[in-house]
């Protein structure tokens, strides 16, 4: 019986590590798409070469760190996490950088971008070790 339960014990720790793992993986992989589409401008439509390979190298690392979270993330949630979160970091940034312009509905929809986020993934089911 005590096998049982720690072995239980020792499922669920390692249970929560994967899961950690997988959501700083997908902030990693944020983070690269929000990096590589702020090149976008600076590479003046692929014209100059350091923005343009930094561009694509930041594209690179944001799939490879989304094929790391596939792996308790459903792609369902995970896709619209990453999605969502890079339209409102690339507007906030768009806005302080580039000096774009938001309307009240522009940042109404961010919001409700951001509750969309928050709903996806309180309420989504991740994977289990027995479904991997």
């Amino acid at each position: 019986m005590f096998f049982v339960l720690y072995h239980n014990r020792i499922y669920k720790q390692k249970w929560k590590k994967m899961a950690l793992h997988s959501y700083l993986f997908l902030i990693l992989a944020i983070i690269f798409e929000v990096a590589g589409t702020m090149l976008l401008p600076l590479s003046q439509n692929f014209t100059k070469i350091i923005p343009t390979v930094l561009l694509a190298g930041f594209y690179i690392a944001s799939f490879y760190c989304l094929t790391f979270s596939l792996r308790v993330i459903p792609i369902s949630v995970l896709y619209a996490t990453w999605s969502g979160m890079g339209i409102f970091f690339i507007t906030a940034l768009g806005y302080f950088i580039y000096r774009q312009s938001l309307n009240w509905q522009t940042i109404c929809g961010l919001c409700l971008i951001i509750i969309g986020v928050i709903l996806v993934n309180t309420y989504s089911v991740l994977y289990s070790n027995d479904s991997i």
